[in-house]
């Protein structure tokens, strides 16, 4: 690519308004990666891949059309906007659909998303050769579904027509370890990962697959555990996904829907008083940080939930525009052939005060949460009923391994009765403590 990533994009913005573009903006996504996968000491993938892709969105009044290409040569960007505005002209008006009246400023700290360290080949080779062999050292482990080391490198870009450009590179360095336990029908898996933008983040290789062995070995002989309404103990490795549920239902687009069970509890409170949930697009190498979202807007931290109360709902332009309030929340993502949604960042939710073993000392009997399996949850009304696999709780302590499993109740409740731990780590990018929820159901036996 002769021009660079914000020089490409205003030739492309321009040839979009010379065609008969309103407004448009275009988006680039140029990416670079590497990755490993290795089996029982045999190296099973060795993948490099570099990508290259546009968007570009116009608009002729309430009508809007999005065309993508990976050909970045300027001789062929009439042609996309022509394609652009032709389609644009054909295609149902969207009342709230636009650009941001103004660009917004870009912020100006560093987030410090992007580490030079660039690995070999044999680098993440004998990165995954020191998890899986750590992992198989486990006594109990007799195989592995492997390790995987990956490392990449992306460079995003925004240009719109109200005057906004934007431009940042981001890294990723991650690890995973699958390891397996007994035999026959009897055998047992579990796993271990870590993704950072810094490889001198990683967790350590060895000390990874030592854990993800001797979970896997935790887990042998499992019972089926018995029908009972008792407390449930969810492990931070699943924590998250209960804090997915709540993003899903106070997403913007859910709730103009009206497809959200919280559609109505703007400003009320829906988790105990003293909780609180953040959003923050700006921390320091978090994993899903950005200088601005795919609309350009500044992203901010945000106090989604402050003690215990919704404050805001999660917004682009196009949903705030159909709630009728002032603006986005600076939520927007996209792809380069799909126009943009809201969504959340770097989401977590503020630790208690109390250790994970306080926290389950006074369950005589209740369930410790580390897998969940299947998505049955109804986003209107909040009815949840999942599949799930841990340990019971006996007398504050972790007891015999169960499977086979469901765990059911109602988010909104549920969200009511939260404890939380102090055990919070940032690893996924959306990130709970250890949580406890009291009073729900475990359909087993």
């Amino acid at each position: 690519m002769s021009m660079s990533p914000l020089e490409t994009l205003h030739a492309l913005v321009a040839a979009a308004r010379a065609a008969g573009a309103e407004s448009a903006d275009a988006l680039l996504v140029r990416s670079a990666a590497l990755s490993v996968g290795r089996r029982l000491g045999k190296i099973e993938q060795l993948e490099r891949a570099e990508s290259f892709d546009m968007g570009l969105r116009v608009f002729i009044g309430q009508h809007q059309a999005i065309v993508s290409t990976s050909d970045p040569a300027p001789v062929a960007f009439r042609a996309l906007a022509e394609r652009a505005i032709a389609m644009a002209k054909v295609v149902p008006e969207d009342p709230f659909a636009g650009l941001p009246a103004a660009p917004d400023g870009l912020v100006a700290a560093d987030f410090d998303l992007y580490d030079p360290t660039e690995p070999t080949a044999e680098d993440l080779i004998a990165r995954a050769a020191l998890a899986e062999e750590a992992a198989l050292a486990v006594a109990g482990v007799t195989n592995s579904e492997g390790a995987e080391a990956g490392w990449s490198a992306t460079d995003i870009a925004l240009v719109a027509s109200n005057g906004f450009a934007g431009h940042y590179r981001r890294s990723g360095h991650s690890l995973s370890a699958t390891a397996l336990a007994g035999s026959g029908t009897g055998m047992e898996r579990d796993y271990d990962y870590s993704s950072v933008v810094y490889l001198a983040d990683l967790d350590d290789a060895a000390a990874m697959g030592r854990r993800a062995g001797e979970r896997a070995v935790a887990r042998l002989n499992p019972v089926r555990a018995k029908t009972a309404k008792l407390p449930v103990v969810f492990d931070p490795r699943v924590a998250g996904s209960l804090l997915g549920h709540l993003s899903g239902a106070i997403n913007g687009a859910a709730v103009a829907r009206g497809t959200s069970f919280l559609r109505d509890r703007l400003g009320q409170r829906i988790l105990p008083a003293g909780t609180t949930v953040y959003d923050d697009p700006t921390r320091r190498r978090g994993l899903r940080s950005r200088p601005f979202d795919g609309e350009g807007m500044a992203g901010q931290r945000r106090a989604i939930v402050e003690d215990g109360v919704l404050t805001t709902w999660v917004l682009d332009w196009r949903s705030a525009r159909q709630l009728g309030l002032a603006g986005s929340t600076g939520h927007a993502s996209r792809g380069t052939s799909s126009a943009p949604s809201p969504s959340t960042t770097n989401l977590w939710l503020a630790p208690g005060k109390v250790t994970r073993k306080a926290l389950m000392a006074d369950i005589r009997e209740g369930l410790y949460v580390t897998e969940m399996i299947g998505m049955g949850v109804n986003g209107v009304t909040g009815d949840y009923s999942r599949g799930a696999a841990g340990f019971m709780i006996r007398n504050g302590e972790l007891a015999e391994p169960v499977s086979e499993i469901t765990i059911a109740g109602n988010l909104q409740d549920m969200f009511l009765r939260l404890q939380l731990a102090d055990d919070l780590e940032f690893k996924r990018g959306t990130d709970a403590p250890t949580l406890r929820i009291d009073d729900m159901t475990l359909a087993g036996a």
